[in-house]
């Protein structure tokens, strides 16, 4: 299907969810969500009517499942290619459903690492099966070795918090509380800031008796420099959504490491200063809070984005911020 356009059919059940992967979708600019479905037998209905070139389509759906769904969207519309994205991982399920001749099996857990390259691979007549399969015998299978921390059984939690700061000192006192709170719990924190607001921060810490130096051993505290970040997420002055993914990816898997106690989890917080909308980049700024809420609602992690006063109320219009709070769980003001 190369230089075509690629026609896909969503269906699960949770809407959020589906929302989700239809943005993880629009990597791949021919690629084009053409319809959703809720349930099975709307499923099966929506692909008869709509041929899609793929379905990705969950399990546990309600009125029909999915796997009887997919048996008979291959009989209504045999050009489709199916693809299974459930958190079921019994082999016995994850074997029945690949024998309905889909394509390959995600799991919704590892959705943010799996999914673009499994969907790359059924169309091209590959199969695919999530790593966190590892270990069973699914004949021609590609495994991809990227996992997500403490996978969630239900998608719905959600924290990807903004925060807005008047001054430097504001910001320094917010992201300290945000910080000195997951490290007292044994969490693991990555900071992307500019160096002046990384100093600020560390002497924020110190003073308030934070132990900054046994956190960075730990390799439990990491700071990053918010410009060189957003350069190895950036192609041809736009943010990269498979880029974005493996940094992030990358970045969480690698700080969880390092996380402790009973429930380890990691938290991210960023700040949007110098932010893209200086340059007249504010649709850009909201392509990146929608790759972080990937990012939120499929690893068990907490993130928080720095906002400037200052700066949004010289460059931002009031829709642009609207469309930015939207995009979070949580607004916070300093």
């Amino acid at each position: 299907m190369e230089g075509s356009s690629v026609r896909i059919l969503v269906v699960d059940d949770f809407e959020r969810w589906r929302h989700f992967v239809c943005l993880a979708l629009h990597v791949r600019r021919e690629w084009q969500v053409i319809g959703e479905a809720s349930d099975g037998v709307e499923a099966v209905h929506k692909a008869k009517d709509l041929q899609p070139d793929l379905v990705v389509l969950d399990i546990g759906l309600p009125t029909l499942s999915g796997i009887d769904a997919a048996r008979q969207i291959r009989a209504l519309s045999p050009r489709s290619k199916i693809l299974f994205l459930s958190e079921n991982r019994s082999p016995e399920i994850t074997e029945e459903a690949l024998r309905t001749g889909a394509g390959g099996y995600v799991v919704k857990s590892n959705a943010a690492s799996d999914l673009i390259p499994a969907v790359e691979a059924v169309l091209h007549g590959k199969r695919f099966v999530s790593a966190r399969l590892a270990g069973h015998d699914f004949a021609d299978s590609t495994q991809v070795l990227l996992a997500p921390i403490r996978p969630q059984s239900k998608p719905g939690r959600h924290c990807h918090e903004a925060e807005f700061y008047r001054d430097d000192a504001s910001f320094a006192n917010g992201f300290a509380h945000f910080v000195e709170a997951a490290l007292k719990m044994g969490n693991a924190v990555v900071v992307i800031a500019t160096e002046s607001h990384r100093t600020d921060l560390r002497q924020k810490l110190w003073a308030d008796g934070v132990d900054l130096g046994i956190a960075v051993a730990q390799k439990r505290y990491v700071a990053l420099d918010a410009a060189e970040t957003l350069s190895t997420i950036t192609v041809n002055d736009a943010p990269d959504p498979t880029r974005f993914l493996e940094v992030a990816g990358h970045l969480i898997m690698t700080a969880a490491q390092s996380a402790r106690g009973d429930h380890p989890r990691v938290a991210i917080c960023g700040e949007c200063d110098p932010p893209l909308w200086t340059v007249g980049n504010g649709e850009l700024q909201i392509r990146v809070e929608q790759l972080w809420n990937l990012i939120a609602t499929t690893y068990d992690v907490d993130i928080l984005c720095g906002y400037s006063l200052a700066v949004g109320q010289a460059e931002m219009d009031a829709e642009l911020l609207q469309r930015i709070c939207a995009e979070h769980s949580n607004i916070h003001s300093l």
